[in-house]
């Protein structure tokens, strides 16, 4: 969402950089290029007017002024704004009361009833009991919807009608939580295609008989600066506790997320930045403004490598590879784990210093396709011959490739480049049985650079084993000299 901002910030910034020292006109320059960049990016023109008298106020300290890199100065005094911007730190949901009860609300189309089952799945992996509640008895299929969802996520729905009264649904629900010791209550309220007085009467009327500790707007981030005035028009209605912003993914330009904490003084607890029941991440304005400013984001990058790779998975992998006994069926295990990540360009944008050459990797040939090369070839092979690779003949190897759409060059590829990976993990089992120490398999083993170049054994370059063999060639010659 942000890149178009980002390519704009740089570009200014490399410039700041380029001058040395900088004085008061310089700044004035700069300050104008990012009001431009940021009204480009649809946020708000009173935001963007109050974020630039602080940031010009700080940059034309004599601190910046007489430092050694003003450029840099400035891109830290930016960064620091931009936070504040954004909401200053996470804000974590209230979860208090016996159950907690949180009422989702927002117009149609925005994606509540599928954000109320994210946020149900959030709940569920800290170790909370949710209860999904219907209210939105207009929508069809809405209550149909909401209940499929539920069983998705494995969590219980409230059997709601759609003859029901909204209020008397959310009561019923809540008692019915008290009944079944349910810790929060996530109650989904109606939408409708534009703000009118019957919808606010029963949002109101709802939050009376129930007295929600959280009142959470669920808003499009695709809608841009329309996204501040619904939150305005909600929080002056409701007096919402924070927002969710979904399609955080989508290529709007950003706006909504950059004005809407300004604009209304409710902080955004939650982000949409996918169709997927675990795309929904806590909002952390410090890793969101770095993104902005293309410094990564590493924190978001190892939580996320923590969920995918859970501990008892990474214990059962060692095991094997102490016993050499890692097959095709663990590696392609692997590779489906690795793609949950992400796309690479995705897992770049984390990486400080990487969105500079995402477009230089764009022109070569990307890894995604590699991987699922190596995936399909793998998917075309027996539960056996993946146990056992050795007992793949010629004929099958004929048949794997078509059945994969790859070429026999392919599948012999791949199959010669596991067989090394599989001695080196022997040797290295070896080595670490002695020394008491257990091995990790580099993530993406065996299967070539992408890249181009060197041809990978098991993720390491071939030239590492090349060096190594011609320093022990060396060491050899010197013994024999000696003698």
């Amino acid at each position: 969402m942000f890149d178009s901002l980002s390519e704009r910030l740089d570009g200014i910034f490399q410039k700041l950089r380029g001058q040395g020292r900088l004085d008061e006109k310089n700044i004035q320059e700069g300050l104008r290029e990012i009001r431009l960049a940021l009204l480009e990016a649809d946020v708000n023109y009173k935001v963007v007017k109050d974020f630039i008298e602080k940031v010009k106020e700080k940059a034309l300290g004599q601190e910046v002024l007489k430092s050694l890199t003003p450029g840099q100065q400035i891109v830290k005094i930016v960064h620091e704004e931009l936070i504040e911007l954004l909401g200053g730190e996470a804000r974590e949901l209230s979860l208090v009361g016996s159950p907690t009860v949180i009422m989702l609300v927002g117009l149609q189309g925005s994606g509540k009833t599928t954000t109320a089952a994210k946020l149900a799945r959030y709940l569920k992996s800290i170790r909370k009991k949710p209860y999904l509640v219907p209210a939105d008895v207009y929508r069809p299929a809405a209550i149909e919807q909401l209940t499929k969802l539920a069983k998705e996520v494995d969590v219980p729905c409230f059997q709601s009608h759609s003859d029901m009264d909204p209020v008397d649904i959310a009561k019923q629900a809540v008692e019915s939580a008290k009944l079944s010791l349910l810790d929060v209550v996530i109650i989904d309220t109606a939408g409708r295609l534009h703000i009118d007085e019957q919808l606010m009467n029963e949002l109101i009327n709802i939050k009376k008989a129930v007295s929600p500790h959280e009142i959470l707007l669920v808003a499009d981030a695709m809608t841009g600066q329309d996204a501040v005035n619904i939150a305005s028009s909600f929080n002056e209605k409701l007096d919402i506790t924070g927002v969710i912003l979904t399609k955080l993914e989508g290529d709007a330009r950003g706006g909504a997320a950059l004005s809407i904490c300004s604009i209304t003084g409710k902080p955004i607890k939650f982000v949409g930045v996918g169709e997927k029941l675990d795309d929904l991440e806590i909002f952390h304005p410090d890793r969101v403004a770095s993104r902005i400013l293309g410094m990564g984001d590493v924190l978001t990058l190892i939580e996320k490598a923590q969920q995918t790779f859970g501990e008892e998975d990474v214990e059962d992998l060692e095991e094997k590879f102490l016993e050499a006994k890692f097959d095709l069926e663990d590696f392609r295990n692997q590779l489906r784990k690795i793609k949950k990540l992400g796309s690479l360009e995705g897992i770049m944008k984390l990486i400080p210093g990487m969105g500079k050459i995402r477009e230089q990797i764009k022109q070569a040939s990307m890894p995604e396709k590699e991987l699922k090369k190596v995936e399909a070839i793998i998917n075309s092979m027996t539960k056996e011959e993946r146990k056992n690779p050795k007992i793949i003949n010629t004929s099958r190897k004929e048949r794997i490739a078509k059945g994969s759409g790859t070429t026999i060059q392919d599948v012999n590829k791949l199959l010669k480049n596991f067989e090394q990976m599989k001695k080196m993990i022997k040797k290295v089992a070896g080595v670490s049985k002695k020394k008491g120490a257990l091995p990790r398999l580099p993530n993406i083993p065996g299967i070539g650079n992408p890249f181009g170049g060197d041809e990978a054994i098991g993720g390491v370059p071939k030239s590492f084993y090349t060096k190594k063999k011609k320093v022990r060639r060396k060491k050899k010659k010197k013994r024999k000299r000696k003698k």
